[in-house]
């Protein structure tokens, strides 16, 4: 008798055991599927975060030259002068909130090359190498050489509006809010009065900003979409300079000051206005 319930007893807990181990397996294996599918949905979510900030670029070859454009992803910002920037210029306020969509932006502003092969002829003040940006060129002769563009590729290219502009200049979904593009140090991403010896310069010899866009700072002035108005929206004064329609441009140039190749500062031309330090970038 003292034999059979000692060996009742060890049965019993031999069984606990088993049971007590199977849910410590059970519990194990949920516990793993649990971190599996955290961790792979951590990964997944890293995966797009990187696949969203990985730069998409398209590159065309028209007529032997060949240009890159940028995916600019589309997003919603805060437009005008920045609130630490102390040397902001009034048209820059007041500060407003802007969307735009996804877009793509020329990697580089539109070298003499370029221009050369779309339009058979170089209008550029400065000359010497392909790669320069070409100058010299009205708002109005821009539309032409963009007509010509599309016709060759099928595409749709144009000039960018001032507010993709400033986006695309600031980084985008990646923006670090920049004095300048890509930097609050300007000799690192542009030329300008001080360190361009009076010239402009090859496109992409500086560092490119957050966005894998190079010189939208200085080099030359970039021409947008727009016609110039106030952001406060109230009418140039009758008689004014500016009573009579402008574009806008932005960016600065090499022959401009500090304080003028801000990446919220802005400029304007006439439309039939050849400035030898006016240029442009594409936009899709």
């Amino acid at each position: 008798m003292q034999s059979e319930t000692c060996f009742n007893y060890a049965e019993a807990r031999k069984r606990l055991l088993m049971k007590s181990n199977e849910r410590i397996h059970r519990n194990t294996f949920t516990m793993k599927r649990i971190l599996s599918t955290i961790i792979l949905s951590v990964a997944f979510a890293a995966g797009v975060m990187a696949q969203d900030d990985e730069p998409v670029t398209h590159t065309y070859r028209v007529r032997g030259v060949s240009f890159t454009m940028v995916l600019v992803r589309g997003g919603s910002f805060t437009m005008g002068a920045l609130p630490y920037d102390d040397k902001a210029y009034p048209t820059e306020t007041p500060r407003h909130q802007q969307t735009v969509n996804t877009f793509y932006m020329g990697q580089t502003e539109v070298t003499q090359a370029l221009w050369q092969a779309i339009m058979g002829s170089n209008p550029s003040h400065i000359q010497g190498d392909p790669n320069l940006p070409v100058e010299m060129v009205s708002w109005d002769d821009c539309q032409e050489f963009i007509r010509k563009l599309n016709e060759l590729t099928g595409e749709h290219f144009r000039l960018p509006t001032e507010a993709e502009w400033e986006y695309a200049a600031r980084g985008g979904r990646q923006s670090r809010d920049c004095l300048y593009s890509g930097s609050n140090d300007i000799a690192l991403v542009g030329w300008y009065r001080d360190n361009s010896e009076a010239t402009s310069h090859p496109v992409a010899q500086k560092s490119p900003n957050e966005l894998g866009l190079y010189d939208m700072t200085g080099n030359v002035w970039e021409m947008c979409a727009d016609v110039y108005t106030r952001y406060d929206k109230k009418p140039f004064a009758e008689g004014s300079y500016l009573s009579t329609p402008h574009h806008s441009t932005r960016g600065g140039c090499y022959a401009a000051y500090l304080k003028d190749c801000r990446a919220t500062n802005r400029g304007y031309t006439l439309p039939d206005f050849r400035g030898k330090y006016n240029g442009l970038r594409l936009a899709r």
